[in-house]
């Protein structure tokens, strides 16, 4: 949860529960723009912010001031709307970013350091794994693109590592710190970054705390694409409107396949695939899959 660098001044854990209208993450007025959350006071900014445009949806880590560090409230609503998302049969993909000069730089050291963040030594002792960021991340079946627009680091780090894609701009940066703070990667770093890049250089990357580039993280397969930061944003929503124009059903059985393969034998994921082709060869999608091929003109699927 420790992130790179902590910001001092006080800690803003407000969200909205109104809709409103904002600029889109290209740049456009989004149309559908929506934020959610518990009652804030007056003239308090949400500290997610959340927008539909056509077929995606975008999340946007909103406290730039504090380097888009996370308070509970936050932790809360990203669970929230990325859930919210996950179950908007009009959404098809989905992109999390964060505004200005950071992505998310994990834990707020400072509110925590006053009582007025997570309360971590305070909790019952058992997570709640049901609505937990990582774990409600990890099982969203719409694909997910990180575009790291800046550091992310600590929980930051794995919430971006949990996501299917990871789109970095230049000055993007990654840092496992938690050895440096005396914690251990417990928002799910210890699980997916041996998975990423085999345990040597997970270990390496884990046991220093070292901060990495976006050059660095692109050479070691931690992130796709590096894009210049003025690129970045339109580069991440035409690879999801990419993504969106396929069999939606289809890009959500192949995101849930290759998940359970991560924990299945080799054999049992060709039986779970050929189980999750049954229903797939039924549907319109299939039907107009074939079609478009055949009559060679882009296809229109509908998602059913």
């Amino acid at each position: 949860m420790s992130p790179e660098a902590a910001s001092t001044s006080t800690p803003d854990t407000t969200t909205t529960d109104t809709s409103t209208a904002s600029t889109s993450a290209n740049g456009t007025n989004a149309t559908d723009v929506t934020t959610i959350g518990l009652t804030p006071p007056v003239n308090s900014a949400p500290e997610i912010l959340y927008a539909v445009e056509g077929r995606i949806a975008v999340l946007t880590f909103n406290r730039p001031e504090r380097m888009n560090t996370i308070s509970g409230r936050m932790l809360a609503l990203f669970s929230e709307l990325i859930i919210k998302a996950d179950r908007d049969p009009e959404v098809r993909c989905i992109v999390i970013t964060g505004a200005g000069k950071a992505w998310c730089a994990g834990l707020d050291i400072a509110a925590e350091s006053q009582g007025k963040g997570l309360n971590i030594a305070d909790s019952p002792g058992e997570l709640n794994l049901r609505d937990t960021p990582p774990i409600v991340l990890h099982n969203c079946e719409t694909p997910t693109i990180a575009a790291l627009n800046g550091g992310a680091a600590g929980y930051g780090m794995d919430l971006a590592l949990g996501c299917d894609i990871r789109i970095a701009g230049t000055s993007a940066k990654m840092a496992a710190a938690f050895t440096k703070r005396g914690i251990v990667p417990e928002s799910g770093g210890t699980w997916l970054l041996p998975r990423l890049l085999g345990y040597a250089k997970a270990a390496e990357l884990a046991f220093t705390g070292r901060t990495l580039t976006a050059a660095e993280c692109l050479d070691l397969g931690l992130v796709n694409h590096v894009v210049e930061n003025n690129e970045l944003l339109s580069y991440a929503m035409d690879m999801a409107n990419e993504i969106a124009a396929n069999a939606p059903l289809a890009v959500r059985a192949t995101k849930r396949m290759m998940r359970m393969a991560e924990t299945e034998t080799f054999e049992q994921n060709v039986h779970h695939v050929f189980l999750q082709l049954l229903p797939l060869v039924r549907t319109h999608d299939f039907k107009e899959g074939m079609a478009s091929y055949l009559e060679r003109r882009p296809a229109n699927f509908e998602g059913r």
